[in-house]
């Protein structure tokens, strides 16, 4: 499969800050790769060299088998981006946003008002088409800015934290237009925060972290590196606390924690949960939750950088 956008060595400086160290990052076509890194890490820093926003101080990088400094015009023709902040204009109507966009792209008149109505129509925004934008909610906004970027039929498409803010609804909803995209055969450059946005839709992981790549692969891949699950525990009576946390503290691959009365503990062993099973079952203990779960965003960061996200 051909690789669709493509940096290697990126650098970039801010006077003494360096953003970015020497980013290295492929992007496969009709796919989506998750840009994965707390604040500050250099995630759009990257998305703003790609999409020819600023220039890299030192490093390579192509979009579409462009090159992002010599062949900018040529870039910009072929993607579409929408950043951490709605940059609609919220005095026009959401007809009217899409219509002023089109108009600037070059479509004509007619061309650009179908268009518009058929974008507002894919992202449900059909019944507010003639209200002020700055009558939305902040999910519609979202949607809407993600249907401007979306006008000029783009091949590419930056998503910078696309889901920041919203709503768990309103997050699912954006999902699934993700989705839709990348099923018509866009390639999508998502950076975000949250490890299960790029569970969802990521089809690789680039985890960046002080403007260096310090993890690349599946999501499920990057929680294998943290090398265990952590079982949880809450016993049906509190009195059984400390029984619960020395059964679990047994079969741990690490220190138990308890906090309040939910006993956890990081695990390697396959069957932990079986064995916990069978021993709360031959001592007589009630537990009214008992759960193994991957780790989470904070666990895989502390894993990868040493410290949380």
């Amino acid at each position: 499969m051909t690789n669709a956008i493509v940096a290697e060595g990126l650098v970039k400086r801010f006077g003494d800050t360096t953003a970015l160290g020497g980013v290295d990052l492929a992007v496969r076509e009709g796919t989506v790769l998750g840009l994965l890194g707390p604040n500050g890490a250099g995630k759009t820093t990257v998305v703003r060299v790609l999409a020819t926003l600023i220039r890299p101080d030192a490093g390579h990088a192509t979009v579409g088998g462009y090159d992002v400094i010599h062949k900018a015009h040529q870039v910009r023709s072929q993607i579409g981006l929408t950043g951490q902040y709605a940059s609609v204009d919220e005095t026009l109507t959401g007809v009217e946003n899409l219509l002023l966009i089109g108009r600037l792209l070059g479509q004509s008149r007619k061309d650009a008002r179908a268009r518009a109505r058929e974008l507002l129509g894919q992202f449900h925004l059909d019944d507010a088409a003639d209200r002020p934008a700055g009558k939305f909610s902040g999910g519609m906004r979202r949607r809407l800015d993600l249907a401007a970027s979306l006008v000029g039929r783009p091949r590419m498409l930056f998503l910078d934290e696309p889901t920041t803010g919203l709503d768990p609804r309103s997050r699912n909803d954006m999902w699934d237009i993700i989705r839709e995209l990348v099923r018509d055969g866009v390639t999508v450059l998502l950076t975000t925060q949250y490890l299960d946005e790029a569970d969802q839709l990521a089809d690789e992981i680039v985890v960046i972290d002080h403007g260096r790549v310090i993890a690349t692969g599946t999501s499920g891949e990057l929680k294998a590196r943290t090398g265990a699950q952590t079982l949880t525990v809450r016993p049906a009576s509190e009195q059984d606390i400390a029984t619960v946390a020395a059964l679990v503290g047994a079969i741990a691959s690490g220190p138990v924690d308890v906090s309040g009365p939910i006993v956890s503990a990081p695990v390697t062993d396959a069957t932990a949960l079986a064995k916990l099973v069978r021993r709360l079952d031959e001592t007589g203990l009630v537990v009214s939750e008992l759960a193994l779960r991957s780790p989470s965003l904070d666990e895989v960061f502390l894993a990868l950088t040493g410290s949380p996200a």
